[in-house]
């Protein structure tokens, strides 16, 4: 196939493929998708081999967020009935992380939601970077806090912080239709202060949200040209008690086919299967990792994951090896330009996503699995132990 030949061809040298090539990709048919696969997972290897990066995220704070972002069980108004409670203490956090670390996550990610943080939040944040880091040798942390102000992404970056995650979510174009407490261009400055303050840049999607084929390819244009380290891709999980809980769009068929546009555009970044992924990609998650070189190991912010153990098992299983902290998770001359202490980047945060209407070659509306979304009542902010 001409065209999957062209994107390896552009992906081996780093080249942006056209507006048109990314967009064929996603139309591609059921009969054409292991070649997709196949393609993407030709540049996958080519600049993180057989690796796959674990992650961890720890809800430093949940729910009651005053931001009306529609995907999220968090926002405000949601009716999800998660859990809802106020910023751990950094010891809890820190053997929250530690749990994920003896699972063999590689990195931490601390979440918190609300709109951005307060400077005592900052603060916070600090000292539980610093017992996390203190307590977990060469743990990476990755702080998920919202839209920054001036000074707050230097003063993480003091603190110890490696990465900063603030995702796009969706195009330019419709992200009114998604949020309206804030904008997309107050994301866009968040992560240019994260990256103008030597943190490693993290910036993703949402995938499944109701968008067209355009918007999804601008919103993953518009992550190239901000050049984050780590891309996540959530994809939405529709939770009941939000705004977009009818919105079942997607197939595991159309997610590989995110992905691999998604690798397609960004080549030698790290690519995170995020939130969504046992509820939209199911049987076909170990076929994603031919693409993707990242995921988050264990539960979400709001909602359950597979088991830890089987986490670690679909990656054996799939001929892949888990990425150890001796490892250098991106390319050299990513890894180089980049100047930080991080060796790559990381993605917290949202557990959704942005993608549009039914997938290529599928004349069948997908079906609603509200059997597969289970909302988190372990680990963080619960006497329970975690998943990891």
């Amino acid at each position: 196939m001409d065209l999957l030949n062209t994107l390896v061809d552009k992906g081996l040298r780093r080249e942006l493929p056209s507006r048109e090539e990314a967009l064929a990709v996603l139309a591609t048919t059921d009969d054409e998708l292991l070649d997709v696969v196949a393609a993407a997972g030709k540049v996958r290897r080519q600049w993180f081999g057989r690796r796959v990066k674990l992650n961890y995220l720890v809800n430093l704070k949940s729910g009651l967020c005053p931001e009306d972002c529609s995907y999220c069980s968090q926002r405000l108004g949601s009716k999800a009935e998660i859990l809802k409670y106020t910023w751990l203490k950094p010891d809890d956090a820190s053997k929250a992380a530690a749990a994920g670390v003896a699972g063999g996550a590689k990195r931490v990610c601390l979440v918190a939601s609300g709109r951005g943080p307060t400077d005592k939040d900052v603060d916070r944040v600090a000292q539980t970077i610093d017992a996390i880091k203190s307590q977990n040798e060469g743990v990476e942390v990755c702080a998920c806090l919202g839209l920054l102000s001036d000074g707050q992404a230097e003063r993480l970056r003091g603190a110890g912080a490696d990465a900063y995650n603030h995702n796009l979510n969706t195009s330019e174009a419709t992200y009114g239709d998604i949020t309206t407490t804030h904008t997309y261009a107050d994301r866009v400055d968040t992560v240019q202060k994260a990256h103008a303050a030597g943190l490693s840049a993290c910036s993703g999607l949402i995938a499944g949200m109701g968008e067209s084929d355009a918007d999804l390819v601008d919103v993953v244009f518009g992550l190239r040209e901000l050049d984050p380290d780590s891309v996540p891709v959530n994809f939405l999980i529709p939770f009941e008690g939000t705004p977009l809980a009818k919105e079942w769009n997607l197939t595991p068929q159309r997610c590989l086919r995110i992905l691999a546009m998604v690798r397609f555009v960004c080549p030698d970044v790290e690519v995170r299967i995020a939130g969504g992924r046992e509820v939209h990609l199911r049987s076909m998650q170990p076929l994603a990792l031919h693409i993707a070189n990242s995921i988050f190991l264990g539960d979400y912010l709001t909602s359950e994951g597979q088991a830890g153990r089987a986490d670690l098992d679909m990656i054996a299983d799939a001929g892949f090896e888990v990425e150890g902290t001796d490892q250098v998770t991106l390319p050299e001359h990513r890894s180089d330009a980049a100047g930080c202490a991080s060796e790559g980047g990381s993605a917290c945060g949202s557990e959704s996503g942005s993608v549009c209407g039914s997938p290529s070659g599928s004349p069948e509306a997908p079906e609603a699995r509200t059997d597969l979304v289970a909302v988190r009542r372990r680990g963080a902010g619960t006497d329970l132990a975690p998943n990891a």
